[in-house]
């Protein structure tokens, strides 16, 4: 009998260290899934949502598409600027200071872009916000691989959960665009407004994570046995910096004229939504997709791969113009461009120490903003002078020189 009693006891305090042990092992997760609404905030409301808006805001504003396209070059301006700033203001503020600035910053030139029909306005006001993106996303980068590095088992699905975010932005923005633009003169007001609250709902759930991740007694040591041991030139992976360059000009050109690009095949706001919906559902799934990639490839091999994905997706609804064929392009397209985002991360931390991760996510971030300054420029010029479809044709080229300038980088060599 007692030994029966024992053997009851022996099981249960087992299976109580196995549930805690569960939780413990959850908690990483759910501090990315509520960081991951930064991503959501900086990309998924700032700068994504733009694409639906644009056909309201074009015909009501008579844009060309080289001046549409300026919208988010201004966006990606200020992200230049904020990426630039960002190593400095870091000496000074830890990343949950940062992160905070940048969203309520947001928000606020969020609600303001439904203030105003001025261009010149619009366009300072996306440039402003594009600088408070860039501290949101660096900020969280920053963060989510120091998670990543407290939790090495789970260390690629907490990178991707934290960029897969963005998803949740795309998704909830193709919801409420359509939901709040009115066909009145500048009915795409009332539509700012409303990403503007979600922003700030965003906030309130993803500071609190940054603070718990940022706090004293979770700073995370450099990682443990092969990363480079001494101050890294950006030189050693100037391959790797390249072909995300690359990426930066040509997923923007997709991302910003992709909705026009449908409405002009004639296809309905319905057909338009979905397709947004499926790419925002696609990039949320994206982490658990490439997760082992992430950890696994530690050169540019995964950069190189995502980047040929999304030249063979942008190429899609330039040749075949069916509604399944766009449906097709948008699930490749969601499920990797922001793996291409988190596999530059995963680089810093595979073969940088943790004292340099700031500096390196701070410089792959710059060469992206680079990019996507002359992305929707370039392609709007192109969709203006012969045909938005020409301009995803070439947007899949550069992609593609951007997936063979990555396939040739190698791991850093930790002994250099």
């Amino acid at each position: 009998m007692k030994a029966n009693t024992r053997d009851r006891a022996g099981e249960r305090i087992e299976t109580e260290s196995a549930h805690r042990e569960d939780s413990e092992s959850l908690a990483p997760l759910w501090l990315a899934v509520r960081l991951s609404l930064g991503s959501a905030i900086a990309l998924g409301f700032a700068r994504f949502s733009y694409a639906l808006l644009l056909p309201a805001m074009k015909a009501d504003l008579g844009w060309s598409f080289a001046q549409a396209g300026a919208m988010n070059t201004s966006n990606a301006a200020g992200y230049l600027i904020g990426a630039a700033m960002y190593p400095w203001l870091a000496r000074h503020r830890p990343p949950s200071a940062l992160f905070a600035a940048g969203a309520y910053a947001v928000i606020v030139l969020m609600a303001l872009c439904g203030l105003v029909s001025d261009t010149s306005m619009l366009l300072a006001q996306r440039l402003v916000a594009g600088v408070g993106s860039a501290f949101i996303f660096i900020s969280g980068g920053v963060l989510a691989a120091r998670l990543a590095t407290a939790a090495p088992r789970r260390g690629g699905l907490i990178l991707g959960l934290y960029y897969g975010g963005t998803g949740y932005g795309i998704v909830v923005s193709s919801i409420l665009v359509p939901a709040t633009v009115r066909s009145v003169p500048h009915g795409w007001q009332s539509a700012w407004f409303a990403l503007a609250v979600a922003c700030a709902v965003c906030t309130l759930l993803a500071h609190g994570a940054a603070r718990s991740i940022d706090a004293p007694g979770a700073a995370i040591a450099s990682a443990p046995g092969g990363a480079v041991r001494q101050r890294t030139l950006w030189r050693r992976y100037g391959l790797a910096l390249g072909g995300y360059g690359l990426f930066g000009v040509g997923y923007i050109g997709y991302m910003t004229f992709i909705v026009a690009l449908l409405r002009g095949e004639g296809m309905s706001q319905g057909v338009v939504s979905t397709f947004y919906i499926a790419l925002g559902v696609a990039t949320i799934a994206s982490a658990r997709i490439w997760s082992r990639f992430l950890d696994r490839a530690r050169g540019g091999l995964a950069l190189a791969t995502f980047n040929a994905l999304l030249g063979l997706a942008t190429l899609m609804p330039a040749l075949f113009v069916h509604p399944v064929a766009a449906a097709i392009s948008g699930i490749i397209f969601g499920s990797t461009f922001l793996s291409a985002v988190a596999s530059t991360t995963a680089f810093v931390r595979h073969n940088l120490p943790s004292d340099e991760w700031t500096r390196g996510i701070s410089i792959f971030t710059i060469v992206f903003a680079v990019g996507q300054i002359a992305g929707p420029i370039a392609i709007g010029w192109v969709s203006d002078n012969v045909s938005l479809t020409r301009g995803l044709v070439y947007s899949s080229a550069v992609l593609l020189v951007g997936a063979l300038l990555a396939a040739c980088q190698r791991p850093l060599d930790r002994h250099a």
